[in-house]
């Protein structure tokens, strides 16, 4: 799903234009960005976090070459996904020994 589809899904799930939709995740989007660039923590209770992590320096190696390289430090944004959101996307039919994945997985019901 792209921005447009987006835009239309909100526009039609909470009886709003599409411009209004529009204006509405626009903001959204900066008020979650301003407040990661400044560091804070955003939990969204049952979709989940972003937050700032700082990732270490450390040495890689370059692909067509093969030398090392340093890759210096920064910070990267961190998403962890609430439990509402796991269980919504990864409920699966439980097979021989369940899914592998670590989530709630149901029985199926055979007819």
């Amino acid at each position: 799903m792209n921005k447009a589809e987006l835009v239309s899904k909100i526009a039609e799930a909470s009886d709003l234009t599409k411009a209004a939709a529009e204006k509405t995740l626009n903001s959204t989007l900066d008020v979650i960005a301003k407040a990661l660039a400044n560091d804070e923590t955003i939990s969204l209770i049952g979709f989940g976090s972003f937050s700032i992590i700082q990732r270490a320096a450390r040495t890689g190696r370059n692909p067509q070459t093969g030398k090392e390289i340093k890759i210096a430090e920064k910070k990267v944004v961190k998403f962890k996904p609430g439990q509402k959101l796991k269980d919504s996307v990864c409920v699966k039919v439980k097979a021989k020994g369940g899914c592998g994945c670590g989530c709630k997985t149901v029985n199926a019901k055979k007819k």
